[in-house]
């Protein structure tokens, strides 16, 4: 389903029980993080903070905070089914002979969701403009006690390429220096760095529009490592089966969500010196170091008349960035599986965020397959960053830890099974001596065969035979269990 914009979403979480109002003041520095940090880790529901210090804005935090909100964001019961979803009309035997040419119309109608629309008029997020801005009026967090200062965690960052016209989303913090103006946070890695990075051949400003609160598909759209020649706003149509409507910025030519619930315009100075941003108590859980950065002049608020301005905080997992690369996990797992047929399943255990950890299990097919597999999904975009790649045998589910904890320890030999794998890492990595680069670890956990240097045999694992294990399945209530 699609929602229209963060307002019918709140009112969704609100009649699924999913939402709690909290009409008490609370203050925007360091105090919802706390809030919103133990009912996180309590897997607690969205919070809408009504009454927030300095600021006639409410805060929602923590709207996609769980499996079961995550699903809910994208209109689905399961992450799954987006996956399945996407499978299925990329798949071009659904589109061969007659009668698959009738039963793939569905599919193909819904590719006229993904365009998205440019209205001729203003949106509702310029009900109200304040060509004066001023970010102090807006409720911007101060997360953690160690960080810079106050941080917009949950911006949908727009940029034009100068050379495509393409426009470019992407999520990226925004520190606050002052009243208009903050850092921008474009890693050396992401598309928005090397968007800047042809702006500066040009030399001048770089025009930039920044929104905040859209339909959760969007937002989550934004987060979603696409291929360059996707849109990201033609993705989140697709997810929410119905185009996502666009308005023209007031001071610029960057088309934003019509429904979002601010708007900040504004540019980058190519020829200004960047500037230190940061420290920020990020998803690692670690403060990140302090580096230098674009600065973001903002020249223009747009809003509705009752906004709310959107928030997430990140830090230990989990939190709810965790879930919103869960659900990246379940729905390019098949295009995944398409690549490479061999692999089952996948998982990004919360505790790896993001790129420090992932479990695949595959059909093993030949010797040195589990090193294939590793050596090829660090090759695919942002898997580039995967500091450890466990490899296990199809008959193990990655989702199951204890299992695949268990296949590691007693399956590997660690001269033969151990990889190290030079190359990138990700820019929030402090592990690593270099910034941006080091080493991986990759370890195969598989059935080890005599194709691959070992000489004695392999054990079978322990198990019961078939017949007592469905004797006791019949016996099971009669024993007390």
């Amino acid at each position: 389903m699609a929602y229209k914009d963060l307002h019918n979403f709140v009112n969704h979480l609100e009649n699924n029980n999913e939402l709690k109002r909290i009409s008490t003041e609370v203050d925007s520095y360091l105090e919802i993080t706390e809030i919103a940090d133990r009912v996180s880790k309590e897997y607690g529901p969205a919070l809408l903070f009504e009454n927030v210090k300095n600021s006639k804005y409410p805060v929602l935090i923590n709207a996609m905070g769980t499996y079961e909100r995550m699903a809910m964001s994208l209109g689905v019961e399961k992450l799954d089914d987006i996956g399945n979803d996407i499978s299925e009309f990329i798949d071009m035997t659904n589109y061969l002979g007659l009668m698959n040419k009738f039963k793939s119309l569905p599919r193909l109608t819904r590719l006229a969701t993904v365009f998205p629309i440019k209205l001729p008029t203003k949106g509702a997020c310029q009900e109200v403009i304040e060509m004066d801005p001023d970010l102090s009026t807006l409720p911007i967090l101060h997360c953690w006690p160690q960080d810079a200062g106050r941080f917009v965690t949950l911006p949908l960052v727009f940029t034009k390429d100068p050379e495509t016209e393409t426009q470019n989303v992407g999520m990226y913090r925004l520190q606050v220096f002052d009243k208009n103006t903050t850092g921008m946070h474009w890693h050396l890695h992401k598309d928005g760095r090397e968007i800047y990075e042809k702006y500066k051949l040009k030399g001048g400003k770089m025009p930039v529009s920044v929104a905040l609160g859209c339909d959760p598909a969007i937002t989550y759209s934004a987060t979603a490592p696409l291929p360059k020649m996707i849109d990201e706003m033609m993705f989140a149509g697709f997810l929410r089966k119905s185009p996502v409507k666009l308005v023209k910025s007031i001071t610029n030519d960057i088309y934003v969500p019509a429904d979002a619930e601010f708007v900040i315009e504004g540019y980058v100075d190519v020829n200004e010196d960047l500037r230190l941003e940061g420290p920020f108590g990020d998803h690692t859980g670690y403060y990140s170091l302090a580096d230098y950065y674009p600065v973001f002049h903002v020249t223009c608020i747009t809003h509705k008349k009752k906004a709310i301005y959107p928030a997430t905080i990140v830090g230990k997992p989990p939190m709810e960035d965790c879930y919103m690369g869960k659900a990246t996990e379940r729905i390019f797992l098949p295009l995944l599986k398409m690549q490479y047929p061999d692999i089952i399943d996948i998982n990004f255990p919360l505790e790896g965020v993001f790129h420090n950890c992932v479990i695949v299990s595959i059909k093993k097919r030949y010797p040195g397959h589990a090193k294939k597999i590793m050596n090829s999904l660090w090759g695919i975009g942002q898997m580039m960053y995967t500091k450890m790649i466990i490899v296990v045998d199809e008959n193990v589910s990655p989702q199951d830890i204890s299992t695949v904890a268990w296949k590691v320890f007693n399956n590997i030999d660690a001269k033969r099974d151990v990889v190290i794998s030079e190359g990138p890492l990700d820019a929030l990595d402090h592990a690593s001596d270099l910034p941006h680069y080091g080493y991986r670890m990759g370890i195969d956990a598989t059935k080890k065969w005599k194709s691959e240097g070992h000489a004695r045999e392999w054990p079978d694992d322990i198990e019961m035979n078939d017949e007592v294990k469905e004797l006791v399945s019949r016996r099971w209530k009669e024993y007390g269990f």
